[in-house]
């Protein structure tokens, strides 16, 4: 369940049953996403479809948990200094300036100008779902990078979809949106490690404010991730001491002979139980546990329920009149490409940051292309940027 080729090749599935499904019968396809799915309690209701509570919610989730694997890499890993964290955020800055520019180059004006936020964003799960597929072969600094690249470029979306995307923003609902982070942070801070507080403050909380506020829920779970304990409540040299002291206890127990464990053998369990929460991190535990539901629940079901594009007149046609058109796969294909490498380039010959670890140019120039790979974000993009 935690094999990442796996979970990239059904992934790409989704989506291809998605494109079936939507051009084979369209209207059970769009019909099947319209379903009202709502939170009711005595006058407080939030509705809407289910194809948006998947886009604010089950993405959350997902970016969530990236979220927490970019900060285990933050604190000890590829990102733990301060050039090689600098690394992906320069590149996502010119991975998102230069497929705007190549794209108002083709749309220079009108409304087909408003789609210029289409091609900035990366799609997270598809680009590592992809990567996934050649394993090892791809040394892990370099999809670390990818994942830091990837997530810097969609915070970046996420803030154009808020600030030029986005009507109306309800400033009440963002100040409450910081008040439950300060309350994460305070618990963080205090030692709290309970799962179960970061997840009613981080969902009922947090993840609620963003999702009323008018700017996308999404970054919300990153938010959240952040918050998250990466602390043990014990070093490695007393978890050691006391498991074998526990062991011996338990070894002293005298057994019995039938399935049920001795009262003093099951009170021995439960302190080793107890033990290794204390010698292990909220943040590790929770990016294990949520890993597989990610991978093989949530994003499928992302890209099934976005994938379903209809296709309507001649696609090759399509492809060489639209302006729109070009300017999304000219902004992904060599807008994404030149403004990463390029910005990459720079930043490394001025020696303000470093290359990924066991990794060459020709990775980088090869890991870039997946960078132009867009699908959730830039979807949402084009929703509001033309009204779809």
């Amino acid at each position: 369940m935690h094999n990442e080729s796996t979970a990239g090749l059904l992934l790409l599935g989704s989506a291809v049953v998605a494109m079936v499904w939507a051009n084979v019968s369209p209207e059970s396809y769009i019909h099947m996403w319209e379903h009202e799915v709502a939170i009711r309690f005595d006058d407080l209701h939030i509705g809407n479809s289910l194809h948006h509570w998947i886009t604010d919610g089950l993405m959350a989730m997902f970016l969530f948990v990236v979220g927490l694997e970019l900060k285990r890499e933050i604190m000890a890993g590829e990102l733990s200094t301060f050039r090689k964290a600098l690394l992906p955020i320069i590149a996502a800055v010119g991975g998102m300036i230069m497929p705007a520019l190549i794209y108002i180059m083709f749309n220079p004006s009108g409304e087909v100008n408003d789609g210029w936020g289409i091609p900035m964003a990366t799609d997270i799960a598809f680009a590592l779902g992809i990567i996934s597929l050649l394993g090892s072969r791809v040394p892990i600094s370099l999809k670390i990078f990818l994942t830091a690249l990837a997530i810097a470029d969609d915070i970046g979306a996420v803030l154009v979809i808020a600030f030029f995307y986005t009507s109306e923003i309800s400033m009440t609902s963002i100040g409450l949106g910081a008040v439950f982070i300060g309350v994460l942070l305070t618990g963080n801070y205090l030692g709290v490690r309970s799962t179960l507080f970061y997840g009613l403050i981080g969902v009922g909380g947090l993840w609620l404010a963003f999702l009323t506020s008018g700017v996308h829920a999404t970054i919300a779970g990153v938010l959240a991730a952040l918050t998250i304990p990466a602390r043990t409540r014990i070093d490695e040299k007393k978890f050691i001491d006391k498991l074998e002291y526990e062991l011996d206890e338990f070894h002293k127990i005298p057994p019995n002979d039938v399935t049920l464990l001795e009262p003093a053998q099951y009170e021995v369990i439960e302190k080793i139980y107890s033990l290794t929460k204390a010698a292990g991190t909220p943040l590790q535990r929770l990016e294990h546990q949520l890993h597989p539901w990610v991978s093989f629940l949530i994003m499928p079901l992302c890209a099934l329920s976005h994938a379903g594009i209809v296709r309507q007149g001649e696609l090759l046609t399509d492809l060489l009149t639209e302006t729109i058109t070009i300017g999304v796969i000219a902004g992904l294909v060599g807008g994404k490409f030149i403004g990463v490498v390029a910005f990459t380039w720079v930043a490394v010959k001025l020696k303000v940051a470093e290359l990924p670890s066991n990794s060459t140019w020709a990775h980088v120039r090869g890991v870039v292309f997946l960078a132009g790979v867009c699908f959730t974000i830039s979807l949402v993009i084009a929703s509001l940027a033309f009204k779809v």
